[in-house]
Parts: C-alpha cells; structure tokens; sequence
C-alpha cells in the first residue's frame, strides 16, 4: 500500500512554471511510492523565512493530514535548514522538499557503484545543515548525571553526527576520485578507437532508453543487455553505453543513455553526478530527446539546453529528437513534422519520430550517420609498407578499408578526422 502524502506549494504571481512543477512534485511522489492525497497551494509574493508556507496554511496542512492519515508532508521547492525544522515542529510530520524526494529517488534506482557513491555523497551534503531539524532530538547535551552534569559535557549527539559525515564525505569524495580516472581511461580507449560516442540527452521521460532498447532491438545482438524502460521519472539512472552496428554500409558508433534532467536538479546532485554529466561533454554527437506529446516540450527542451551549457556541452554538435509523435497525434509523412522551436540552427540535424517505429529508428541512425561524417573528410591515402605504424593508427582511430595491395603500399579508402587528414596529408592518392 502506498504511502500518503500531503503536497505543498508556494505560487508566486511571475512564475509560469508553477502548475508543471507541482505536476512534477506530484510524478516524482509516485515514482518514490507515494500517493499524494491532497494539494496545498498558497498565493504570496514571498515565502516566510521560518516557515516557509503562513501559520494558517500549516493549520489547514496539518488539519488534512490527520484526516487522511499521511505521514509525510512534500514540498515543492528545497527548504532552509531553519524552515525544515520549524515545519517538523508544526505538523509533526516527516517533511520532505524537492530536493529530499528526487535524492530519495536516486537512491533507490542506483545501480552502479559509482551512482551509488554519487547519490550518498549527495545525500550526506543535504543532510549536513539540517541536522537539527531532521534528528532534534540530537541537540541535546551529553555527560554525567549528578553533581558532575555541568562539567565537562563534551560534544552533543549533533556535532558527532556532524563530524562523522565530513569524514565520510571527504572518503566518498577519494573513491569518486579513483572511479573518475576509471572512467577517463575508458575514455582514452574509445577517442583511440575512433569510434563515434553519440550521447542521448533529454528531459527525463523523454524516452531515451525505449530509443537506445529498439536501436539493440535492431542493430544489437542477443548478448547486448538492454536498460530499463518504464514510463516514470528517473527511470534510468545509471549512463549506459551500447555499441550500434547498423546494417547498408553505416559506420558503427557507441550509443549512451544519461541521467534525465528536470527543472530545478537540485545542485548537490548535480554536483555528485559532475563526473558522470561529464561523460556528455566528450560526446562527438548528442541527440537532444523530447516528448513531443507534453504540451510543455518546448520549456523541458530549454531547461535542457541550458544543463548542457552548464555543464560544458553547450558547442557539441547535435540532432533535435521530437519523440512519442504518435502519443501526441501529429499528422505528419515520412517521419517528419514541423516542430516550430526557437534556437535550432540550420546545422542542427532534426527528427519528429515515435521510438516504436523501425522505420524512424532507421531515419534517426541515417541522420547520425550524416552528423559524424560531416565532422570528416573522404580520402584515399597510399601507405608504404614500411609505415605500417601508420595504416595500424589509421585503422583504429578513423573509418577506412583497405581498398587494394599495390606494389607502393596499401591503398586505403574512407573517412578521416579533419586533424588526422592533415597529420598524414602526404600519403594522399
């Protein structure tokens, strides 16, 4: 049986987004288990700073949640250690804020190691100003009883709890460290082979996961394992790399499904998660996904666009995905619709597609296909034989075939890095 809660919101008169936030709050109970059994919206034009939320508001909140038996009040914005505390105090509730519920999320759904670290890490950052409101209990002074109470009290229950999640802390942040060179040696090894990195990106639930399952459904084998596909927030947690072999004489590249973004990603994760957000910024390509069937796409694909600015991705080059077409009704021939959004360049590759059609599938790797080979040049080189050194980089660093033995050398045909082009620019044929 799920869990009651009640929801609480703050509406501000200039914020448009408020009514998809609170939907948001609401999917983002339901994905941690809960069931939101009423809503609470209070009109201001600025939050209490003890309370957050009017004290006649907290009566009508606490009023509620004793009628409908919830145990948990959620609010939908990140609360002060001082409101957090005073808020326990009046609803004698478990109180839970944006931030709080997307970590509580996070937690469950990791599945790495490393995702793991990244969540306690955030986690424990959360926690450490809000001690006092999460475990009160905790400042209560410790010592002797008696004649010797006063004397020499030493450190409460709070300071200790404090110090141990510095030093835990500081160890996650050493073993973050060792999976971040990990991960960059991984790196190394595919800039080495040459092998485009293609990144999916998207507001979460976009469909990002269901796009990478039907590309391994269609130029996969039977040992690729896919990743979980459910139509809920934060899904996919973990960054999945597969490798794409498409058939008709289209390179192979890798595949990676990320982490979705929302509004408001509260900092701490982004923090935690820097390391694996990174894994985008190395990306040759992104194919920027949207659900094109949220009336809202258009706000999710700026809230993305400006991650990936903040991230350090902003100049990746990129395709526009309009997803789930077909759940949103367009009429719309060969794979294509109109989606009228502002800042997309004529560079920008663009496909309105339904994951669940091969057909778009096949669209969407030919418009990969176009993007990573615009970034290259066609040419044929001629190899002597005594630069073997040489035809052994070229083959594993950029898309070329031995096209003939001749008595010079190997001549060999294909697509080159404009930097490798020129490196070995006097072996053109």
């Amino acid at each position: 049986m799920a869990e009651k809660a009640i929801l609480a919101g703050m509406r501000f008169a200039a914020d448009a987004g408020f009514d998809k936030s609170m939907r948001e709050m609401k999917a983002l109970a339901e994905a941690a288990g809960m069931e939101v059994a009423d809503t609470f919206v209070q009109d201001g034009s600025a939050v209490n700073p003890g309370t957050y939320i009017g004290s006649g508001k907290i009566q009508e909140i606490r009023a509620a949640a004793e009628m409908e038996q919830a145990n948990v009040i959620l609010f939908n914005n990140t609360l002060t250690p001082m409101q957090m505390k005073n808020l326990v105090d009046a609803l004698d509730r478990e109180i839970i804020d944006r931030t709080a519920l997307i970590l509580r999320i996070f937690a469950e759904r990791a599945g790495t190691r490393e995702a793991r670290l990244q969540v306690e890490s955030a986690n424990l950052q959360y926690m450490l100003p809000r001690l006092a409101g999460l475990h009160k209990e905790l400042g209560r002074q410790g010592g002797a009883s008696g004649a010797l109470s006063n004397k020499g009290a030493g450190e409460t229950r709070i300071e200790l709890d404090r110090r141990r999640i510095e030093h835990r802390i500081a160890a996650l942040r050493g073993e973050l460290e060792v999976v971040e060179r990990e991960r960059m040696t991984q790196r190394k090894r595919r800039n080495a082979s040459g092998i485009p990195l293609v990144a999916l990106v998207g507001y979460t639930n976009a469909g990002k996961s269901t796009i990478l399952n039907r590309m391994l459904d269609a130029y996969g084998t039977e040992e690729d394992k896919k990743v979980l596909e459910q139509d809920m927030l934060f899904a996919t947690l973990d960054t999945t790399v597969r490798s794409i072999r498409p058939d008709g004489g289209r390179r192979p590249f890798l595949l990676s499904d990320t982490v979705g973004f929302i509004s408001n990603l509260p900092t701490t994760l982004v923090k935690a998660f820097r390391s694996t957000l990174d894994e985008v910024k190395y990306a040759d390509i992104l194919c920027i996904v949207s659900d094109v069937s949220d009336p809202e796409y258009r706000e999710d694909l700026k809230i993305t666009v400006d991650t990936l600015k903040e991230i350090g991705a902003g100049e990746i080059p990129r395709i526009y995905v309009f997803n789930k077409a077909d759940a949103a009704g367009l009429s719309f021939r060969g794979g294509w619709f109109d989606v009228n959004v502002q800042g997309i360049t004529a560079e920008d590759g663009r496909l309105t597609m339904s994951a669940k059609n091969p057909d778009d599938i096949s669209r969407l790797v030919d418009l990969i296909e176009n993007k990573v080979n615009a970034g290259r040049t066609e040419c044929t080189l001629l190899i002597p034989y005594t630069e073997g050194r040489v035809l052994t980089d070229l083959m594993h660093s950029s898309d070329v075939k031995v096209k003939e033995y001749t008595a010079e050398g190997t001549l060999v045909h294909g697509f080159l890095r404009r930097e490798d082009r020129e490196r070995y620019s006097r072996f053109e044929h």
